[in-house]
């Protein structure tokens, strides 16, 4: 099975984990766990363990998602993932989005080729970002 699995500093994570699940329904192969204020990254690292314990290597697949590149929940992931011997198996992505999640939860069992998976998650995280112009209005009479 592939699992999204969710990681960031703060409620970011658990956050977007409730928002994707208002969209996507609640899943079990969706996961998500936090760094929080005063936490220290031992204990990020043994809670991120407790989390994924039932993850089988060979068998499990694992697309991290992370608030930032090299953050402490970032880099205790992989750790925990390598030490698993998981790291090889997984899709790492640092700058995670709303766009992103929901598409890695919905078009992750899509693809075979975890480099396909990669590119169409990476354009969607992309697209996500983009600026709203609003047109300016500059006819009077309608005040």
């Amino acid at each position: 099975m592939k699992y999204v699995v969710m990681v960031s500093h703060g409620e970011f994570a658990p956050g977007l984990h409730s928002a994707v699940k208002m969209m996507t329904g609640n899943r079990d192969d969706v996961l998500s766990i936090s760094l929080k204020e005063d936490m220290s990254a031992d204990e990020f690292a043994a809670n991120f363990k407790e989390l994924v314990k039932d993850l089988k290597p060979g068998e499990d697949q694992v697309i991290l998602l992370a608030d930032i590149l090299s953050g402490s929940p970032f880099t205790n992931a992989l750790s925990v993932l390598d030490e698993k011997g998981m790291l090889q198996d997984s899709l790492v992505i640092a700058g995670m989005n709303m766009p992103l999640a929901i598409t890695a939860v919905l078009m992750k069992d899509n693809f075979d080729d975890m480099n396909a998976l990669k590119e169409t998650l990476l354009s969607e995280g992309k697209a996500g970002l983009t600026e709203f112009v609003v047109a300016a209005n500059d006819d009077e009479d309608d005040l």
